[in-house]
């Protein structure tokens, strides 16, 4: 999403990244929940990932995780990921829901809005 995104800024987004193990990823959901970065994050075990690296077939179990923003925060979540992942090259994708309950939506809106 670039800053030219005809999104607003308080919509909805997904963010999600996969990490080496559990708690990689509760470090890291911990610290986006801290940060005000994400209101809420899920973690979800028992992902295996296959994928080429380096020229090499690889096979791994992962966690994924599920981070609840808004739009307005993609360059600061998407740079405290990439600064804290484990990975040389984290999968960092959001997602914007087209729809989503109003009153979720202006929860997850006031909790990345209210850094004290």
């Amino acid at each position: 999403m670039s800053q030219n995104s005809l999104t607003k800024p308080d919509n909805l987004l997904l963010v999600v990244t996969s990490l080496p193990n559990m708690e990689a990823a509760t470090a890291l959901a911990k610290s986006l929940v801290e940060s005000h970065l994400a209101a809420c994050v899920q973690l979800s075990e028992g992902v295996y990932s296959v994928y080429r690296w380096e020229g090499k077939v690889c096979e791994a179990q992962e966690v994924m995780l599920s981070a609840k923003t808004v739009s307005h925060q993609w360059e600061e979540i998407c740079s405290f990921i990439k600064e804290s992942h484990p990975y040389d090259l984290p999968e960092i994708l959001a997602f914007s829901p087209e729809q989503y309950d109003q009153q979720y939506g202006e929860w997850v809106s006031s909790e990345v809005n209210s850094k004290a």
